[in-house]
């Protein structure tokens, strides 16, 4: 038995959870990424926003055990905890791109030295298109998001929720300037950090009406971290996806427009990681 595109998909996230310096839990989403891929190596990831972890003490996330097939063991799953859970984490260099990264290889090893083995799906950085595929894109393009919205999960078998949607500016052009464009998603707490994939199975047509039947076109278009409110007053603001599960007094109503990073910043994150870890060595 083998995992279709979709089903490997749901196995490249991963519901975070925290609990605050101070008190209160909150929710969000990471996805699995192998950075600075070589042959022989690389550093597997969780790649998440950056307040999706802020304030954190403490961060614990469950990863899918595997069978001896190497497929994933439904309904097994490992939880792990760390304290000093936002120290752990790498940051984005530039403070205006809401991206972090944890590194999980220590924990990889502990397992496999116990003789058990994880399954996950890490992505690879050559999903993320580069610039030139991107300008080949339509404005409006299908999407997926697969994460954990209201910190809503499979807590049985450890899988998320996808929900579906398209681009609402082109993924190409920066929205008001910044390396972001929108999506025609819905943004609740716990939604924050969760990828946005181009998904195109079975055909798709490029900007210049051409169609490629048959064709299977899977993404890495970006990270969704913020959405459109609109106040109780009328105005409409962008605000970062809230984690918090603690129920609020409804004054921000989402108008279902999403916010999402462009992709292509994680390869910044990739190099900041690869930086901390030179300093460390």
């Amino acid at each position: 038995m083998s995992l279709g595109i979709m089903e490997q998909l749901t196995h490249s996230t991963v519901r975070i959870e925290t609990e605050l310096h101070g008190g209160g839990l909150s929710t969000g989403t990471g996805f699995y990424m192998n950075f600075l891929q070589k042959e022989d190596s690389c550093i597997p990831v969780i790649v998440t926003n950056k307040h999706v972890v802020a304030n954190a003490n403490i961060g614990r996330f469950h990863v899918t055990l595997a069978t001896r097939e190497g497929l994933p063991h439904t309904g097994k799953h490992q939880q792990f905890q760390f304290d000093q859970f936002e120290q752990r984490c790498v940051k984005h260099p530039n403070p205006e791109v809401d991206l972090a990264a944890f590194l999980i290889g220590p924990l990889v090893n502990q397992v496999q030295q116990s003789g058990g083995k994880l399954f996950y799906i890490p992505l690879q950085t050559d999903l993320i298109p580069k610039d030139e595929e991107r300008e080949s894109y339509s404005s409006m393009e299908d999407i997926v998001m697969i994460g954990y919205p209201n910190g809503i999960w499979d807590a049985k078998n450890n899988l998320p929720v996808i929900r579906r949607g398209i681009t609402a500016t082109h993924a190409n052009v920066p929205w008001n300037g910044k390396s972001e464009f929108l999506t025609d998603i819905a943004s609740f707490p716990g939604s924050s950090g969760s990828p946005v994939f181009l998904a195109n199975i079975g055909g798709y047509m490029d900007n210049k009406g051409n169609t490629y039947m048959g064709s299977h076109r899977i993404r890495l278009l970006g990270i969704h971290y913020a959405g459109a409110m609109h106040t109780a007053s009328g105005q409409i603001k962008i605000v970062t996806a809230p984690t918090s599960n603690v129920p609020v007094p409804i004054t921000q109503i989402p108008n279902n427009i999403g916010v999402a990073i462009n992709s292509k910043e994680i390869l910044g994150l990739e190099k900041e990681v690869e930086r901390v870890i030179g300093a460390n060595a």
